[in-house]
C-alpha cells in the first residue's frame, strides 16, 4: 500500500529501527529526523554485511537499507536478512527511481521502497504502516510483478488449496495492501487474531512474509478486487 501522506504524524517510539546506508551524512540525517520524532534508533551500519550482521544482534523492528553500499549491497543483505530473521522488516532507501531495484527488493523479501529525500511525515507514516505489518509498495505493481517474481520457482496454481476460509479471506486483503489492524475491522477479529492467522498463512504458502504471499496469491489468481 501506499502511506496516507496525511495520517497522524505522533512519535513513535515503540518501533526500533536499524539504519544501513554508507554515506555518514545521510545517516545522520535519518537519525536526527528519527529522533526528533520519537523512534528510537537501534543502531547503524555501513555497509550490507555489517547491516546483516548488527541486524542479527540488535534485532530491531525495520531496518532502513541502502541499495548501493560496499562489502554487500542492500539487496543481498536484504536476502540474509529475511532469511535468517524473517520477523525483521527491511524498507529500501535509496535515490534510486529503478523499476528493476524495486522488482528486486520485492523479491528479496523487502517490505516497502522508499527514495532518499522522503520527507519526515511519509517517513514516519510509513514505518507505522509496515511495523503494523503492512508494506509500501504500489498495489498494480504487485499485480505486475506476481508472474515475473515467481519465475523458476515450483509453485501449482492449487498452491492456496492448503488455506482454511479464513487464511484466504485475510491473504486477499494482505494482496489488497491492507494492515493487521485494517484486516481486523474488516473482518470483526482482534489485531491478535490477525497476526496469528498472518503467521499460519505464510508459514503453510512456504514464503518469507506477506508481500511475497500477495505475489502468490496473484500469480494464483485469488481474486482481490
Amino acid at each position: 500500500m501506499v502511506p496516507d501522506r496525511e495520517a497522524s504524524t505522533e512519535s513513535s517510539p515503540d518501533i526500533r529501527v536499524l539504519i544501513a546506508d554508507d554515506h555518514p551524512v545521510v545517516r545522520s540525517g535519518l537519525r536526527a529526523m528519527l529522533n526528533a520524532s520519537g523512534v528510537q534508533v537501534a543502531g547503524e551500519a555501513s555497509s550490507g554485511s555489517e547491516a546483516a550482521a548488527k541486524a542479527k544482534t540488535l534485532h530491531p523492528d525495520i531496518v532502513l537499507m541502502d541499495v548501493h553500499m560496499p562489502d554487500m549491497d542492500g539487496l543481498t543483505a536484504t536476502r540474509l536478512i529475511k532469511k535468517e530473521l524473517p520477523t525483521v522488516a527491511v524498507v529500501m532507501v535509496t535515490s534510486f527511481e529503478s523499476e528493476a531495484y524495486l522488482r528486486q527488493a520485492i523479491a528479496a523479501g523487502a517490505a516497502g521502497y522508499l527514495l532518499k529525500g522522503t520527507g519526515r511525515d511519509l517517513l514516519l507514516n510509513s514505518l507505522r504502516v509496515v511495523r503494523d505489518g503492512g508494506s509500501i509498495f504500489d498495489l498494480k505493481l504487485l499485480g505486475s510483478l506476481g508472474q515475473d517474481l515467481a519465475q523458476g520457482q515450483d509453485r501449482q496454481p492449487r498452491l492456496l488449496d492448503v488455506l482454511v476460509e479464513r487464511e484466504l479471506l485475510t491473504l486477499r486483503l494482505v494482496a489488497q495492501g491492507m494492515t493487521n489492524r485494517e484486516i481486523a475491522d474488516e473482518l470483526g477479529y482482534s489485531v491478535g487474531t490477525i497476526k496469528n492467522v498472518v503467521q499460519e498463512m505464510i508459514a503453510k504458502l512456504g514464503v518469507s512474509d506477506r508481500t511475497q504471499a500477495a505475489v502468490l496469491a496473484i500469480r494464483a489468481g485469488l481474486n482481490i478486487d
